[in-house]
């Protein structure tokens, strides 16, 4: 992760327009421990590109870590709307364990409200 981290931030230093490797970037700081800093990192990008599923998701992860349920919740809906959710699987290659079973959790939870919501409707 922190050659990875070097590589992709000597690719921003070269082309700030450079979503792929800020978002690369992001990951490796999150690979590091670094949550804030990938958190920031992630806002950025997300203030330049606000519609770009993949930073949506990472942030929504993030959120859910710190314990911020509907803002996690927020940002997976916008995911969903925007409708490009082909992203959610390479994340979870990214995500480490604990993070990626409480995101699972979490959408499967959240998956079965919707379903007892309707039923009840």
């Amino acid at each position: 992760a922190p050659g990875v981290y070097q590589l992709a931030s000597l690719l921003v230093e070269l082309d700030a327009s450079d979503e792929a490797s800020r978002i690369l970037c992001a990951d490796a700081l999150y690979q590091m421990g670094c949550v804030e800093e990938a958190h920031k990192l992630l806002l950025l990008a997300l203030s330049r590109n606000p519609q770009m599923s993949p930073i949506l998701a990472r942030l929504a992860l993030l959120q859910l870590k710190k314990g911020f349920l509907y803002d996690g919740n927020q940002l997976l809906k916008k995911v969903i709307r925007i409708g490009d959710t082909s992203c959610l699987l390479p994340i979870m290659d990214i995500f480490k364990d604990e993070d990626r079973k409480l995101l699972q959790t979490h959408c499967h939870f959240r998956a079965l409200t919707i379903l007892k919501n309707k039923r009840e409707d």
